[in-house]
């Protein structure tokens, strides 16, 4: 058997690679290394690399099992903006009757990189419900049409991506119009269906899948020139690369799906750190800085070996994405960054980078642009290039001070905590890293450090993720079958029978979907040599001679910056007349509470976030008002999102609520006041601002709402506690969006309300804009939870200062505070989720989070165990409603129940993780805070909201005392 592997790591200034032993561990392993310019042609670099390791070593190359690349190519041409590598890219949304129209494509990528990737976008009829019935069929004339625009601009770049495009097994809608594109475009285009790219979650699912569009030429051109090399070295065995997840993916699949390659740079580094490391703390958690050649990347080195992972989303390039990635901060600053001066005097370093030209264009190497190396060569700590340039000592030490506050603030955005931490220093521009940084305890320097992105893609193994959603009376027979297609995948990939292992199992119910869980299992196992090469002759070998000069072009136009805001410091507008304007600073901090108030549940708050912001930025306003300030004759409509915020993740925006508000204003003749938020939980929360601003009524929006939270149904506001029957709660609207609004005016009970209003929005696609009986301004001071969104607003400025300061292990703290203190709220666990699952209790359906306590080797540097229970059960209905304790001694004890609010955040950014979100090994922590009284004070609003009213044999008992939440518009008002 072949006894050797080499690891290969392709950046944007170098080319790195190393031989390792397959019969050896650890740093013995390590037989030669190379480090070598990685050229205008990438395929260079590599060549170089390579042989130098073959004639150090003179080994056979019938004795080379593998060859294994990992790359920063693709993240560092999004991260330097380089538009002679990333492509603009058309998007097609299949998405009828202006659904997500407020959402649109883009809506979230950074302005540079939108301006460049943006080459067209529009709106085309069909989409899928999330029952999987039609929101509309393809219009091929549409598709038509959009083709001759695409082909006027001149765009070999396409992304098709319809609503519920996952799930769709029966219309296939997006490859419906791959296929009339192609007729059109022809085979040449480049056409990418969102379903191939990622799973549910239409905003981030589109963002990767035009990301992968964008980079797609570039990728195989780079991946083509990887097998040229190795054609021309006479290297016969397979080619790997490495995925994001540290995986591996052939050849082949790399050049389909390059975004799934795309950021392993960093994940080699880690596991290469984690191979080289000899430090005797690695029971604790360390972080690793990998310098490279135009990009810093920061990750955190579990006790396990393995990268921490990143929360629900991640972010490549500033683009938000639903891949499951290690957490990585990365700024743009490597050896080659270009040094400048700013009108203001202030020294700035990149992101743009001379990249591979650094032998060519740096000073110390006699060229004429001062780069960050030459600044550590002037000072003769370089120890490279054959001219010590001249540069003042005022600029050295101006630079130097930069790089290393640079460094640190990276850091600091990974770590959790304020104490001094473990860093493990590698890449190859290690040496621009001083000696000590800021919350750093101690710098290692390894070894082969500057290789170790080329060690991490060398022992990078094969894996198989299998996820299916099956009947829940069926999981547990599906699970043993989904374990062994993983396991069965991970072989037939290359896998090592026998020695695949499992790392991940899920069985999760889905959210508000009856008798349905989401089944997944993930595996992984080392490369079986002995049949690799028999597999990899089933790849493609590309063989095309033309060389491809990477020729950097930059966007050189303005293009709009966002603003720095110093959250400290930050001080809301409100005028004279106590109108609280809106900022997009105020939009981002009510979206976090509003997410945190919702208790698991209302839905995501960011798309809502998305909308709103977008409204601002189209110059349009929105304003808060005080309940105390409403006219008693005011009317105010409560209005909502109704149905699954399951759906709203792949139906952002739309005009329901919009549908539903012109329904009863037609059916009352009345003139709205100021729109009222009926729950402040989840989106619902931001709701109301978007349809109270002057892009549609112009009016106020009540700082307050009907719940204080969350709740899953619609007799739950406080209104009802004082009414003598449903009637009173009545009319109510509903819009499906698509022309279809209802109104209901009478009803026998409150379940028939349920029954009719739930049937009416399951066929609406599970989905719609709701509208209750308006509330007049007299009413809504007696029945209405003031000052909720003066509450969000604070909850998410506690959240956004710790994540800007590097406290976020201590926000809990913060969130308290804000809650009223120790009497009103508290921390009461903190621990891993380990299982979603179903229950079921007194007939119904339940959702089940377990969370348990970490264990030691688990644990980050700085956080201690715990005392107290062992685990934690939550079970909710679309919101949290219990906490249940189990103690290592086999007690059980209540901590807390609804209406009290329960609340699950990330441990590693402090915001809300929602039902949808709720995943295994997700590090959390379980905060409660006491109810407003309106919910608290009379047996008849726990009997509404109480666990009875949840289906548990409960009594509730508060969990402590409400204090009254400051007015955003008492405390910033003029004094008048």
């Amino acid at each position: 058997m072949a006894q050797y592997i080499i690891g290969v790591d392709v950046g944007g200034t170098n080319t790195d690679a190393v031989l390792l032993d397959l019969t050896k561990t650890g740093p013995e392993a390590v037989v030669a290394s190379h480090k070598a310019t990685t050229g205008t042609d990438v395929t260079i670099g590599i060549e170089d690399a390579i042989n130098v390791l073959i004639q150090k070593t003179a080994i056979p190359l019938s004795q080379v099992a593998s060859l294994m690349i990992g790359t920063t190519h693709f993240i560092n041409a999004v991260v330097e903006r380089d538009a002679s590598r990333i492509e603009p890219v058309a998007v097609l949304r299949l998405a009828s009757n202006d659904f997500t129209a407020s959402t649109p494509p883009f809506i979230d990528f950074p302005a540079a990189l939108k301006r460049i990737m943006n080459g067209h976008s529009a709106f085309v009829s069909g989409g899928i419900q999330i029952d999987g019935s039609l929101i509309d069929k393809i219009n091929r004339d549409e598709i038509l049409a959009q083709a001759k625009i695409i082909k006027e601009k001149a765009l070999r770049n396409v992304v098709v991506v319809g609503i519920y495009s996952p799930s769709d097994e029966d219309e296939r809608q997006e490859y419906q119009v791959r296929d009339i594109l192609t007729e059109t475009l022809g085979k040449g285009t480049n056409i990418v269906c969102s379903r191939d790219i990622a799973g549910t979650g239409i905003l981030a699912r589109e963002n990767a899948s035009i990301l992968n569009a964008s980079i797609f030429h570039f990728a195989k051109r780079t991946i083509t020139g990887f097998k040229r090399a190795m054609k021309r070295l006479n290297l016969t065995c397979p080619l790997y690369l490495t995925s994001n997840s540290g995986q591996l993916l052939s050849a082949s699949e790399a050049i389909r799906y390059p975004v799934q390659i795309f950021s392993s740079g960093p994940t080699n580094s880690i596991r290469g750190a984690a191979f080289l490391s000899t430090a005797l703390d690695a029971d604790t958690s360390r972080y690793v800085i990998d310098i490279g050649g135009t990009t810093t990347e920061v990750g955190c080195l579990l006790p396990s070996g393995y990268p921490r992972l990143a929360s629900a989303f991640s972010e490549i390039g500033g683009v938000r994405v639903n891949f499951a990635m290690p957490q990585v901060e990365s700024t743009g600053f490597g050896g080659g960054s270009i040094i400048s001066t700013l009108s203001n005097g202030a020294i700035k370093i990149g992101p743009e980078s001379v990249g591979q030209a650094l032998t060519q264009k740096a000073l110390s190497f006699s060229g004429d642009t001062l780069t960050a190396t030459d600044i550590l060569v002037a000072a003769g700590e370089g120890g490279i290039g054959h001219v010590k340039p001249e540069i003042d000592a005022a600029t050295i030490l101006a630079v130097k001070q930069k790089m290393k506050k640079m460094l640190g603030d990276c850091v600091d955005r990974m770590k959790t905590s304020p104490e001094s931490c473990h860093v493990i220093l590698v890449g190859g521009g290690a040496f621009l890293c001083p000696s000590e940084l800021e919350g750093v305890a101690k710098i290692e320097r390894p070894f082969h450090a500057g290789v170790a992105n080329a060690i991490g893609a060398a022992v990078a193994e094969i894996g198989a993720t299998v996820e299916v959603i099956v009947d829940t009376e069926k999981k547990v027979e599906t699970l043993v079958e989904v374990r062994e297609r993983a396991i069965s995948q991970a072989v037939q990939k290359g896998a090592k029978e026998g020695a695949v292992r499992v790392l991940e199992e899920v069985v999760a119910g889905l959210p508000y979907i009856d008798a349905k869980c989401k089944v997944s299992v993930k595996v992984s196992g080392p490369i079986d040599y002995e049949k690799v090469l028999e597999l990899d002759n089933s790849d493609e070998v590309y063989v095309e001679e033309e060389a491809h000069y990477e020729v950097k072009q930059h966007i050189s136009e303005n293009v709009a910056v966002e603003d720095v805001v110093d959250f400290e410091m930050y001080k809301p507008h409100v005028d004279i007349e106590r109108i609280w304007h809106l900022s997009e600073t105020d939009l981002l901090f009510i979206s976090i509470g509003c997410y945190i108030l919702g208790c698991a549940g209302g839905g995501s708050s960011y798309t809502k976030y998305l909308e709103a912001r977008e409204v601002l930025r189209s110059g349009e306003t929105m304003s808060l008002i005080s309940i105390s300030d409403l006219a008693p004759d005011a009317i105010c409509p409560p209005l909502s999102g109704v149905g699954s915020p399951a759906v709203g993740v792949e139906r952002p925006g739309g005009l329901l609520v919009k549908h539903a508000l012109e329904t009863m204003e037609k059916h009352l003749s009345i003139q709205y006041g100021a729109m009222l938020a009926v729950e402040i939980g989840g989106g619902n929360g931001l709701e109301p601002l978007l349809w109270a601003s002057s892009k549609y009524y112009n009016v106020p929006c009540v700082d307050g709402d009907l719940m204080g939270r969350a709740f899953p149904s619609f007799e739950k506001i406080t209104p009802y506690v004082s009414a003598q029957n449903i009637n009173e709660l009545l009319p109510v609207a509903l819009s499906d969006g698509n022309g279809t609004n209802i109104i209901m005016t009478t009803a026998k009970d409150t379940y028939a309300v349920d029954n009719v209003l739930r049937a009416a929005v399951v066929t609406m696609g599970s989905a719609a804009g709701g509208v209750s009986r308006p509330l007049s301004g007299a009413e809504l001071k007696k029945v209405g939870v003031p000052n909720t969104h003066s509450l969000a607003w604070r909850l998410g400025r506690a959240v956004t200062r710790a994540q800007s300061t590097g406290r976020v292990s201590s926000v809990s703290d913060d969130i308290i505070r804000e809650f009223g203190g120790r009497e009103s709220a508290s921390k009461v666990f903190s621990g891993k989720i380990v299982a979603v699952g179903q229950t079921l209790y007194k007939g119904h359906s339940y959702g089940n989070l377990v969370i348990e306590r970490l264990q030691s080797y688990e644990m980050e540097a700085g956080e201690k165990e715990d005392e107290g229970p062992e685990r934690v059960e939550i079970p909710f209905k679309n919101e949290n409603l219990i906490i249940e304790a189990h103690y290592a001694s086999g007690e059980r004890k209540i901590l807390a129940t609804v209406p009290d609010l329960i609340m699950v955040l990330d441990t590693l950014t402090g915001e809300s993780v929602g039902v949808p979100e709720y995943r295994y090994g997700l590090k959390v922590m379980v905060l409660v805070a006491a109810a407003h009284p309106l919910w608290t004070s009379s047996q008849r609003a726990i009997d509404i909201v109480g666990p009875r009213a949840f289906g548990y044999d409960l009594d509730f008992k508060p969990f402590g005392v409400f204090k009254e939440v400051k007015s955003v518009i008492d405390e910033f008002a003029p004094v008048v």
